[in-house]
């Protein structure tokens, strides 16, 4: 028989770093069971005095660029030479069909997956859009909770909805590759303009194109309008696989840090993220409750039918469901 999940004992261990207790509680919030959600908020309301002092990266880049590489180095980088506790939240594509995921950034992370001072958790992206998972923000949390000061945050890749990352994190980097054909039309203009640098991967492979890209690029930023954080990104040259240019990466975050903390975006980033998460919260629930209900099953299941014996096309099914939902709602509110 499987044994209740006891809130405070788990929240006693996340306090003490134990990482079986950190992927435990992951698993909790990453369930979609209804009786599970109400153990996830309770033990999330425990943990929300103890988050927000760790520094959140989000990374990015096509497909092929070398996330996981980069972060592995990164990560090491960060845990020998500066003494972190860093946590990896990397995010696998889940197929439409089959709802599947690989989960294999773990494998391709080795040296620093066994790194007593290093958590790595893959997550499926599911249904999520933006290149996150559902529950990501809530696992930055617990990883918090947990002493994590660092959290890096690797997306699914770039697509044209690749932008929920940047509601996560402090600072975004943005990898990207040279020689991919024409440099500016790689990428869309909205991730680029997201991005608080700017890396160039696999940059020993061929010097003189890399910084041709590098140049490139720069002159692209330039024509981007003015940041609300006042801050001009940078392009950097390096590699992932042979650790170069990493230090420079967190120099630049450090200095984000301290102009952002002068100037005050970074508090109001903060705060601009929870307004924003407050909405998402807010529709996520207010559709999984009104879906809940018989009302909607019945109401559903009459348009679902009228679709079928072609009496209604799929937006005036939905209009008239809605106006139903409305209806019910208006007695209520």
């Amino acid at each position: 028989m499987k044994s209740p999940f006891n809130i405070e004992e788990t929240f006693h261990a996340l306090q003490q770093g134990n990482k079986a207790s950190l992927g435990k509680a992951i698993t909790l919030i990453e369930s979609t069971k209804f009786e599970d959600k109400e153990l996830a908020y309770s033990l999330l309301g425990r943990c929300a005095p103890h988050t927000g002092k760790s520094i959140r990266i989000g990374v990015t880049g096509v497909p092929g660029v070398g996330k996981s590489t980069f972060i592995e180095a990164f990560g090491k980088y960060l845990i020998e030479e500066k003494g972190k506790k860093v946590a990896v939240l990397a995010i696998d594509p889940s197929s439409q069909r089959s709802r599947g995921s690989i989960l294999g950034d773990k494998t391709r992370m080795n040296d620093l997956s066994v790194m007593p001072n290093a958590f790595i958790r893959p997550s499926a992206s599911g249904s999520s859009l933006g290149g996150v998972a559902r529950s990501t923000r809530e696992t930055i949390s617990l990883c918090e909770t947990a002493g994590y000061d660092i959290i890096l945050i690797e997306t699914v890749g770039v697509g044209q909805s690749e932008t929920t990352v940047k509601q996560l994190c402090d600072f975004f980097l943005l990898l990207m590759l040279y020689g991919a054909g024409d440099e500016l039309q790689g990428i869309k203009r909205g991730i680029m303009e997201m991005a608080d640098c700017l890396f160039i991967n696999k940059a020993d492979q061929n010097e003189m194109l890399a910084k041709s890209a590098a140049k490139e690029y720069s002159n692209a930023l330039h024509l981007f309008p003015p940041k609300e954080s006042n801050w001009y990104p940078k392009v950097l040259l390096g590699s992932g696989l042979n650790a170069r240019g990493i230090q420079k990466v967190w120099e630049q975050v450090l200095d984000f840090k301290e102009t952002t903390d002068k100037n005050g975006f970074w508090k109001a980033n903060r705060k601009a993220q929870e307004h924003w998460w407050f909405k998402e919260y807010s529709k996520h629930m207010l559709v999984e409750s009104v879906t809940r209900t018989e009302n909607w099953k019945v109401i559903s299941a009459d348009r679902k039918k009228d679709i079928e014996e072609e009496k209604l096309n799929a937006l005036e099914a939905a209009k008239k469901l809605v106006s139903s939902i409305e209806l019910h709602l208006k007695n209520y509110l």
